[in-house]
């Protein structure tokens, strides 16, 4: 059945993928119900072909509202909730997949030959609006997107029309899922961002798949010091600015940020290409060929963050005591790497 015509029916896009998620979850038992689903006896909601497995505590706000919780209900403190709701509102505000968004997604994906994953099922942790998993989709037999914000919710929107996804709201910290249930995950952006230690919840999430495709935020130790000195001088203005909850007025720093920063140092960049010191310029290699749009919301995406983890090469390197293989790309976005074993 397409999946337009699953969709439509509250409750069925999910009817012929009863042996998938008996998989997924490691289930004996998985019963599918207009607005649940029961894995093993456990009740999960099922919200617009969402499988909320988030811990009632951790609903987001706007979830809350759709369903009903105990009065008087608290939310849980095991979670940065801000750093869930800048997330969900971010994907909720840039919800378009963007035509470099394809080439980005070639860049991460280096590491692999993707016409070998005909036969996998892949999982794309911390998913977002689901950017990476509408490329990623067409080359798998199946594929699981995971968010713990309402960018979860976006996801589902922009995968309409493939058959092959499912989706779950979840802690990536505390996975509802089987021992190895997938043969590849990819986890682009996102553990940087965690309370706990990224690299830590890279070894941990061993247990899911033997193959994991990661990218976190690069400690800038193969650029000239320069660098370095501008994150020092950016980091506390990123502070500041992530207790502005206004959406609009985030939109409008973001904007400020993206002409009267980024688009200066490209446009430097652009002048010093012809002379080779393009690559002294910061900004540049990544955005130059990056649509507005785009540059606005990574704008967005770096700005309103208050937790930020940043790696070097050799640190990633030291990954290679808990792996058989840890291999790291020497192409943008540095430093993507891919742990196998």
């Amino acid at each position: 059945m397409p999946a337009e015509q699953r969709a439509a029916e509250p409750g069925r896009y999910y009817g012929d993928m009863i042996p998938v998620l008996r998989s997924v979850f490691g289930a004996r038992e998985v019963l599918l119900e207009t607005q649940q689903v029961v894995v093993d006896g456990s009740v999960y909601p099922l919200v617009d072909d969402v499988i909320v497995c988030l811990d009632r505590a951790s609903w987001p706000d706007s979830l809350r509202q759709r369903i009903d919780v105990p009065q008087g209900f608290q939310g849980s403190t095991e979670i940065a909730r801000d750093i869930q709701a800048t997330f969900g509102q971010e994907w909720k505000t840039f919800r378009t997949v963007l035509p470099e968004h394809e080439a980005e997604f070639r860049c991460y994906f280096d590491l692999l030959d993707l016409n070998a994953l005909a036969a996998a099922r892949l999982c794309d942790l911390g998913c977002g609006m689901g950017r990476w998993s509408y490329f990623a989709a067409r080359y798998c037999r199946e594929i699981v997107l995971v968010d713990f914000s309402d960018a979860i919710f976006v996801a589902r929107e922009v995968m309409r029309g493939h058959s092959n996804a499912v989706f779950v709201m979840a802690d990536v910290r505390r996975l509802p899922f089987a021992p190895d249930f997938a043969d590849l995950i990819f986890t682009l952006g996102v553990l940087h961002h965690l309370p706990t230690p990224a690299l830590d919840e890279v070894i941990a999430l061993k247990r899911y798949a033997r193959r994991l495709l990661v990218y976190l935020y690069y400690a800038l130790d193969n650029r000239p010091a320069h660098f370095r000195a501008l994150l020092s001088l950016v980091t506390p203005l990123r502070l500041a600015l992530a207790g502005v909850r206004s959406e609009r007025v985030r939109i409008g720093i973001a904007r400020a940020i993206a002409v009267f920063v980024y688009l200066p140092l490209i446009a430097l960049g652009a002048l010093l290409r012809p002379v080779g010191l393009h690559t002294k310029v910061p900004l540049y290699e990544t955005y130059h060929e990056a649509s507005l749009g785009r540059i606005v919301q990574d704008a967005y995406d770096r700005f309103f963050t208050r937790i930020e983890q940043r790696f070097t090469r050799h640190q990633i390197d030291r990954l290679g005591a808990h792996f058989h293989r840890v291999t790291i790309s020497d192409d943008l976005p540095y430093w993507h790497f891919l742990c196998e074993g």
